[in-house]
């Protein structure tokens, strides 16, 4: 039996690589994605720009009037800037909340009144960098670490509505795509970045978007009926040093 057999899945940032791979994931395990993201961004189902309510209504609505109910949520739209404290500009950190932190409260508030009809899930897409620090990373470790708490507020929440809405985040480290191509562009010599990254992973790689997928649809999954609020950390060790 397919894991989401029959699930409705509402997927944000489904154009990314990690997005993608979770859409995926879900279709071939039975469940229909419902892929969104912004206009102009791949083989999407609708549009969604995150940080805008007006289009969270627009989508819940549109899900509600076509199926009457949704099974799970995946908040995996997200972007990251480089920058210490002293680099990020006020426009730079805003535009990273909005995205990373706003959109995934928006998604969660937004998708509970469909999730609570039947009793569902809800991933949220974090990073390693929810759960430590980097010196360069000010904005989007707050983001990412304000989604993590976030997570389990919701969760919370969730786990006292009847049938109950699960709420968990997924904290990858490095994973094959723009993403860390776009980080790694910013060294110097990109190739011997890559290398020390890579070395400082204790299995000695990268993660890739379909590993991230895997675990989602676990959480998705009513193999996961007991597990809410918690985090799941996709790093290869490296919190482990």
């Amino acid at each position: 039996m397919p894991r989401l057999k029959d699930k409705i899945v509402l997927v944000t940032g489904a154009a990314g690589a990690i997005g993608a791979a979770i859409a995926a994931a879900i279709d071939a395990e039975g469940g229909t994605a419902i892929r969104s993201d912004l206009v102009g961004r791949g083989e999407i189902t609708d549009t969604l720009d995150v940080t805008a309510e007006d289009d969270w209504t627009r989508v819940t609505a549109a899900i509600a009037a076509a199926n009457g109910r949704l099974d799970g949520l995946v908040n995996a739209a997200g972007i990251v800037a480089i920058g210490t404290i002293e680099e990020t500009d006020f426009a730079t950190w805003r535009r990273v909340m909005a995205i990373n932190l706003d959109g995934t409260f928006l998604g969660c508030k937004y998708a509970l009144p469909l999730l609570k009809r039947l009793g569902g899930a809800i991933v949220n897409i974090s990073s390693v960098s929810g759960l430590v620090g980097g010196h360069n990373l000010a904005a989007y470790n707050a983001s990412k670490g304000g989604v993590r708490l976030l997570t389990k507020s919701v969760a919370l929440h969730g786990a006292r509505l009847k049938p109950p809405v699960r709420c968990n985040s997924v904290h990858p480290a490095f994973i094959e795509g723009p993403m860390a191509d776009g980080l790694i562009a910013h060294f110097r010599d990109p190739a011997r970045a890559r290398e020390k990254l890579a070395a400082s992973v204790p299995l000695g790689r990268f993660g890739t978007p379909a590993e991230v997928a895997e675990m989602s649809v676990y959480l998705l999954s009513a193999e996961a009926a007991f597990v809410t609020g918690a985090e799941f950390v996709l790093d290869g060790g490296l919190t482990a040093q």
